[in-house]
């Protein structure tokens, strides 16, 4: 029974979108407010639950120091969970009721520690009706830059402009420009962008639409990025808090962080230990890139041509969904060289003295990690908000290099040697690279703007 008159113990419950780059950094976020002796319980659909508990060591489980509980997504358990769309009706349909169920009954345990604050991924901002209903604080998550989230609050400007369809086709052939610091946004190359499937476009875009009605009544939006890297864009949103770049604070590499979907190989760490420092091109594409075989031929053909070390995140889907048959000969050629792992830690493999550069699909979750730990960038990116990142890596943070297709539409083996060769030889991207490295560590650091912007939150739980 509650004592009359006693404070509400503080307790989060946090819900993301079911997919690998949505539920990490959350998850990161959510152990640093544990880690203030806040009671955060984690909840994911039941067939995220069970990847991220099979990549966890014991000692990492018995040492979480968030709850991770599950509600159903309502597919069947034979259903491919890859295929997003029917994921996203699923989630939207079941969802609600779902999450209003768990909330009561976790209420009703203890009067003491009821959920005070729900934070929602944006994409699922949705729930906020069940949750407001229940007394629980609303608070939005985004994990992808703050640029993209000031884009998707100007949606219903751009239609009324002229500028965007009710498609979120652009309809003028010019590029979408928000501000004099932000790069601005290309045809065919926003966040929703799916040229030549008008279908899928419009499920996305309608998505987009709802996440900026979540933005607007949540009372905080947390974002995985800070302030000094995208001030324009964060000066554009009212009630943004960045406070990140999320990083680990757990430098054992034996164990996992959480989150991740696929069992971490730590093998590639002594691997690491023995090359020398500043030499090794890093390859991986995140959780949902495919390449054809033939592309991903020419990759392998450019990192033996490249004469240097390299380690390779392969997925086992990452041919189109199948597994990649690497050219004749490749695997026993580069076997002094080379590493291929399924899954990597990746945070700490980017903070290892030996990594020399980063070939990646430009993720927002990657980008950070990279630019956390001071790595120049050869960026490949695939999709959605990956084309806007790349074009602040290469032009505003200048940081990186792009691998641009051939006619074809592949990144040619020269193309990929002859970028290698050029990035590694720039001393002025290295250089920018290491001090948005010490303006990331100094952003979540002692008196740093999201370090000051957490507390803000904290406080917020607290009071």
């Amino acid at each position: 029974m509650a004592v009359k008159g006693k404070r509400q113990v503080p307790h989060v419950l946090a819900v993301p979108f079911p997919a690998q780059g949505h539920v990490l950094p959350l998850m990161k976020l959510c152990r640093r407010i544990a880690s203030r002796g806040i009671k955060v319980t984690f909840v994911n659909t039941e067939y995220i639950h069970a990847k991220v508990l099979a990549a966890m060591s014991e000692d990492d489980k018995k040492q979480n120091p968030i709850q991770l509980i599950s509600i159903p997504d309502g597919l069947p358990a034979e259903d491919d969970r890859s295929v997003g769309f029917e994921l996203m009706e699923s989630v939207r349909r079941t969802m609600p009721e779902n999450l209003s169920n768990l909330i009561k009954k976790i209420n009703g345990r203890n009067s003491d520690e009821k959920i005070t604050c729900v934070i929602a991924d944006i994409t699922v901002g949705w729930i906020f009706d069940v949750t407001q209903k229940l007394g629980a604080e609303s608070v939005a998550f985004q994990s992808a830059p703050a640029a993209g989230m000031a884009m998707i609050l100007q949606i219903p400007k751009l239609i009324q402009a002229g500028n965007l369809d009710i498609n979120g086709s652009v309809m003028k052939n010019e590029l979408i420009n928000l501000s004099d610091n932000i790069p601005p946004w290309r045809r065919n190359k926003l966040s929703w962008s799916f040229p030549g499937d008008l279908k899928t476009q419009t499920i996305v875009f309608e998505c987009f639409m709802d996440a900026a009605k979540t933005a607007h009544h949540a009372k905080w939006l947390l974002c995985n990025t800070f302030y000094e890297i995208e001030s324009s864009a964060c000066n554009l949103i009212p009630n943004l808090l960045p406070v990140g770049p999320f990083l680990s604070t757990n430098k054992s590499k034996s164990s996992s962080i959480g989150g991740s979907f696929w069992q971490e190989d730590t093998t590639c760490f002594s691997w690491l230990d023995e090359q020398p420092i500043g030499s090794v091109i890093y390859v991986s594409f995140g959780s949902i890139a495919v390449f054809s075989q033939d592309q991903l031929n020419e990759l392998a053909l450019a990192l033996e041509l490249s004469g240097r070390p390299f380690l390779w995140v392969v997925r086992s889907n990452l041919a189109n969904g199948s597994h990649v048959k690497y050219p004749n000969g490749f695997q026993e050629r580069v076997s002094k060289r080379a590493k291929i792992v399924e899954w990597a830690p990746q945070e700490k493999v980017l903070a290892h003295s030996s990594i020399a550069c980063f070939l990646s699909h430009c993720g927002w979750n990657s980008t950070m990690e990279g630019l956390s730990t001071g790595v120049p960038f050869l960026c490949w990116p695939y999709f959605s908000d990956q084309f806007h990142n790349q074009n602040y890596i290469c032009d505003v943070w200048k940081i990186g290099l792009r691998l641009n297709p051939n006619k074809n539409g592949l990144r040619s083996r020269h193309e990929i040697m002859t970028k290698i060769e050029m990035l590694l030889s720039d001393y002025g991207i290295k250089a920018n690279a290491v001090k948005l490295k010490e303006m990331a560590l100094k952003s979540v650091s002692g008196y740093g703007s999201s370090s000051q912007n957490f507390e803000t939150f904290i406080d917020s739980l607290k009071n």
